[in-house]
């Protein structure tokens, strides 16, 4: 965890950082409601759609609960949380690992599969009319170059604490 040093004065943001850092927050929450609301006419979340696209994309549409979990942004908790919910809509299952008793595989289901098939389409005309149809070419190339620098720094913070 970051703290500030109470010996020294808080280095306060600038006017610049402040509008920066507040644009980013509204502007980044503003996204991820409306993303989430494009979604509600297939009754998934953000969460479901983010947990069914890296299935997807996995060997075997099934992925170790724990790299899931990490490749997914949530905590094991949350991720088991959503399981739940997800397998009693059937678009995934649990499956024993057999080398490791404790562990689990989280399996897409065929109707996993046809759920983010019908859900893809719209999503993406989402996020290009939500996203990417607001940016340049050069903002894009920025926008990736920035959050690649700060995901890489919160990695390497989180990988110091562990």
């Amino acid at each position: 965890m970051v703290r500030h040093n109470k010996a020294t004065a808080p280095a306060w943001l600038t006017p610049t950082e402040m509008k920066a850092w507040r644009n980013y927050i509204v502007a980044s929450r503003r996204l991820l409601e409306a993303l989430d609301l494009d979604l509600e006419e297939h009754d998934l979340s953000m969460s479901d759609y983010e947990i069914l696209a890296q299935l997807s994309d996995a060997p075997e549409r099934r992925m170790r609960m724990s790299e899931l979990a990490d490749i997914a942004m949530l905590s094991r908790s949350r991720l088991s949380h959503r399981m739940k919910v997800m397998e009693k809509a059937g678009w995934v299952k649990r499956e024993a690992c057999p080398v490791d008793k404790r562990g689990y595989f989280a399996v897409m289901t065929a109707k996993g599969w046809k759920a983010i098939v019908a859900a893809a389409p719209d999503h993406v005309a989402s996020v290009r009319a939500r996203f990417v149809d607001h940016l340049s070419k050069a903002d894009q190339v920025a926008l990736a170059s920035i959050f690649e620098k700060v995901s890489s720094q919160l990695r390497k913070d989180v990988s110091e604490n562990q």
